[in-house]
């Protein structure tokens, strides 16, 4: 019989292990520069799942990080957590994201997928949840991120890709009006 709440974990390991993976073998300014119109980058994007992990799988719960991530504000829409700051190093931010997912694993270990959660930057009259509702979201979202991470570091990997992109360009060429 399968687990659904080890299957959810399992996923949401998986997209992790896969968003880190695109910081591998990358200097500090390929980490952090904006490769969209929005400013997305990799090391942002690491930052911000980090604060999702300590807020839907911890703070919901009424079990915090043992240390609050530098970027957090006591009004969570004044955070800074698309973007690393000068002084946040990656070293930083991928151990607030490792601390993080360790602190999350917990408290799915420990819970069970019906125990409510409490979201405080919700809507009034929406903030009630549980822990089934919140890892569903967060493996979504953590899939969702590592899909953007794919994006950018083939952005950063430009080289490497020129000739496939030249191919699938001529392919498209065939139906260009």
């Amino acid at each position: 019989m399968v687990d659904v709440k080890d299957e959810l974990l399992k996923a949401l390991q998986g997209s992790r292990a896969v968003v880190l993976g695109k910081l591998d073998n990358l200097s500090e300014y390929d980490r952090r520069r904006p490769l969209t119109p929005t400013g997305t980058n990799l090391l942002g994007l690491v930052k911000h799942l980090a604060g999702m992990e300590c807020g839907y799988l911890g703070e919901a719960f009424n079990r915090p990080p043992t240390e609050r991530p530098s970027w957090f504000r006591d009004d969570p829409s004044t955070e800074i957590d698309m973007w690393a700051t000068p002084d946040e190093t990656s070293e930083y931010v991928v151990g607030v994201y490792r601390q993080a997912c360790v602190h999350s694993d917990l408290t799915v270990a420990e819970l069970d997928l019906n125990s409510p959660a409490h979201v405080t930057h919700w809507p009034d009259g929406q903030r009630e949840t549980t822990l089934g509702a919140l890892l569903i979201r967060m493996v979504n979202e953590t899939a969702q991120h590592a899909g953007h991470a794919d994006i950018i570091r083939e952005l950063i990997d430009d080289g490497v890709w020129s000739d496939r992109r030249r191919t699938v360009q001529e392919a498209a060429d065939n139906y260009r009006v």
